[in-house]
């Protein structure tokens, strides 16, 4: 089988095995640029009162442990902790994904809100299915899309190619249509 053949063969089939995966992750991957453009995304940081952390963990634990949508009982309930001391506040973000934010200084809560850029973020990576599943399908699909991309600049190229030799081709010809090797 000739390479260009091939070529057009691979293009079409490897498009199909990859189409899923690579629109999850297009999809994903647009909706993740605006994270922070659209509060439904990721919700919006809200700043505290001061630049001052003037609130100890037990008290982070204890405000948190407030908000019921959270869900906090203890430690454990918790994915992670995000200070940000130049905004005044503190992130607490629950393993069901939502988000309390405490002003630094006093503990206040100053919002509750699903965050949801961390779903996306795993269903971008494939990790949301399986660790197998990132590693067996999504960076396979990657690869298979690089090569995708190789060969679609081939395609894309190789026309213009051949008409460029046919025309070089033609210039050597001579114009009356005979033959230049002149051996019998």
């Amino acid at each position: 089988m000739k390479f260009a053949k091939f070529n057009r063969v691979f293009h079409r089939w490897a498009s199909l095995v990859i189409a899923l995966p690579l629109l999850l992750v297009i999809g994903t991957g647009v909706l993740l640029l605006l994270k922070k453009d659209v509060a439904w995304i990721q919700p919006p940081t809200q700043p505290g009162s001061t630049k001052e952390l003037g609130i100890s963990f037990e008290q982070i634990l204890a405000r948190a442990k407030t908000v019921p949508e959270a869900g906090i009982e203890g430690w454990d309930d918790i994915d992670r902790l995000d200070v940000r001391p130049s905004k005044g506040m503190v992130k607490v973000r629950a393993n069901n994904r939502w988000e309390i934010q405490l002003d630094a200084a006093n503990g206040e809560v100053l919002q509750v809100a699903y965050r949801r850029s961390d779903l996306i973020e795993s269903l971008h990576d494939g990790s949301f299915f399986h660790d197998k599943v990132k590693l067996f399908v999504f960076l396979p699909s990657a690869g298979i899309l690089l090569l995708l991309w190789g060969t679609g600049i081939y395609l894309f190229v190789q026309p213009h190619l051949t008409r460029r030799r046919r025309r070089r081709t033609a210039d050597r010809t001579p114009a009356d249509g005979s033959s230049t090797n002149t051996s019998s």
